[in-house]
């Protein structure tokens, strides 16, 4: 925590006001991975595959404000992540304004840094919502959390995001059986400081003939002498509206992932298996140089877990195959991620 002190212009001379809290934070996320694809050389490369810098401070009484960029590795350029005014009346009551995560999939408002696997976003089926950046939308939204029923809904900038001028509606209602989690944004796991069964449902629509909805879910229980057992699920339809693949009118389909965390430290960690299939179908190609096919992934993560998102080791695995258009690929590579 930062703490800077503001002078404001009532203030008389040689009085200083109130220090006003600034929390300044970082991320990075960098691997290496060797990769195999059918027909081609293999490779090895390695990437900074993300760099962060957050920034939220209160601006008045139950008015807040988030700052968050990212550089970008394989672009090499950096964007703005969030840039939002945060009205926080009441647990019923809030709205954001500016850009952050819309209303949609458990994956988009856990994004990287607070997933559970490394790969993420690569299967087809997490996160096709549009966006501008990583995920992000310049709009409006409205939460509230209303004990264990979390809700919202919103509007968000078409231009920006699909370059049609329509306006985007999203909404989300989640609702946890067991432990609440309190917040917009959400995590891929709680490495057992919760015990979780969250089912979650979001939409987005623009206009009469474009939508995008999924359902979510979660489950996760730490076991009474032993580790820590999560589930977790997905299903989703992208129709003509985001998805992974803009020569196609539809992307539809869903992913199971599934981890053990061992209870036993061993160094200043602890390990923990991790294992994700995941299929999705491509349809209503643009062209007919644009046939239908199907997606599967499956990943597997040995994960070394240090200070749960702010310092972690991930070995993982991924077989990515086609049954046409695109080439089958594996990948092997071991990911870092620390935070502050």
């Amino acid at each position: 925590m930062l703490w800077v002190g503001l002078l404001c212009a009532a203030t008389p001379a040689g009085a200083q006001a109130p220090p006003v809290p600034v929390t300044v934070g970082a991320g990075v996320q960098t691997s290496f991975v060797d990769t195999e694809t059918d027909g081609s050389d293999r490779t090895g490369n390695f990437l900074l595959n993300s760099v962060r810098l957050y920034v939220s401070g209160r601006a008045a009484d139950r008015i807040n404000f988030m700052f968050n960029t990212e550089y970008d590795g394989s672009g090499n350029h950096v964007t703005v992540l969030d840039a939002a005014a945060q009205f926080e009346m009441s647990d019923h009551f809030h709205v954001w304004v500016g850009r952050f995560l819309p209303p949609s999939d458990r994956a988009n408002l856990y994004g990287p840094y607070y997933a559970h696997h490394w790969s993420t976003f690569t299967d087809g089926v997490q996160d096709g919502y549009p966006f501008v950046s990583a995920g992000r939308a310049n709009g409006a939204v409205y939460w509230g959390q209303f004990g264990k029923v979390k809700v919202s809904a919103g509007g968000f900038d078409g231009a920006s995001a699909t370059s049609s001028p329509t306006l985007i509606g999203a909404g989300r209602i989640q609702v946890d059986f067991w432990n609440p989690e309190d917040g917009y944004y959400l995590n891929g796991t709680y490495y057992g400081d919760k015990s979780l069964l969250a089912i979650g449902a979001a939409g987005q629509t623009q206009g009469s003939d474009k939508n995008a909805y999924s359902a979510d879910f979660l489950l996760e229980r730490k076991l009474a002498g032993a580790g820590v057992v999560s589930v977790e699920a997905e299903w989703a339809k992208y129709d003509h509206l985001g998805g992974y693949d803009a020569k196609y009118g539809t992307d539809a389909g869903g992913y199971v992932l599934g981890s053990y965390l061992f209870p036993k430290a061993v160094g200043v960690g602890r390990f923990e298996l991790l294992g994700k299939v995941a299929k999705a179908r491509f349809r209503e190609g643009l062209t007919p140089a644009n046939p239908d096919f199907d997606q599967k992934s499956t990943e597997l993560n040995l994960n070394y877990v240090i200070k749960q998102f702010n310092a972690r080791l991930m070995i993982f695995y991924k077989d990515t195959r086609f049954d046409a258009v695109r080439a089958n690929f594996k990948q092997f590579g071991i990911g870092v991620q620390l935070q502050i």
